[in-house]
């Protein structure tokens, strides 16, 4: 079994504007070091400072998104499935980067840890926070290494308790 977990933070509410990124990758019951990559945005304006602490004056003089893409995709090759919290953001957020570097889109299918902690554990709120304190899970929430660490984690454990099909059966 291989599969990766990912986080993203945005610079504004503009969807494509991908500050940040990290991906850890487990292939059976290893997990590899994540990987985590700052983006210049394709405009400088930046909303969300206060939730992720990153600045443009931070990532100005960062590749763009096309570029650091490319560099990690092979990544994401031999992966099942990708795993991320609140799943349809990431998957939209990725989808609108793609479409406006003229990258194709993969098709490797996502796995939303959110939705996992309701269906398996019953947790409530789902929040990634609260999530990783119910769970366990050490976490500095909104830091993507931390946050793509915290997904990995949810997935393991989901498929300790209900099994690797069970998991992807979830995500229907």
């Amino acid at each position: 079994m291989s599969f990766a977990a990912l986080d993203v933070e945005t610079a504004s509410r503009d969807p494509s504007s991908i500050c940040a990124i990290s991906i850890v990758r487990i292939v059976n019951d290893g997990m590899d070091e994540p990987v985590t990559r700052f983006i210049r945005p394709f405009e400088n304006r930046f909303e969300f400072t206060h939730i992720h602490g990153l600045s443009w004056k931070f990532v100005q003089n960062m590749p763009d998104f096309a570029t650091t893409w490319q560099s990690l995709v092979p990544m994401l090759e031999t992966a099942t499935f990708i795993a991320a919290h609140n799943a349809q953001f990431d998957c939209r957020v990725l989808t609108a980067a793609w479409q406006r570097c003229g990258l194709p889109v993969i098709s490797v299918p996502f796995v939303c840890t959110m939705h996992l902690a309701r269906r398996i554990w019953g947790i409530f709120p789902t929040r990634l926070p609260d999530v990783c304190r119910t769970l366990n899970i050490p976490l500095d929430h909104h830091l993507v290494e931390s946050d793509a660490l915290a997904c990995a984690s949810i997935v393991r454990l989901a498929i300790e308790e209900v099994g690797l099909q069970r998991v992807l059966e979830f995500n229907r």
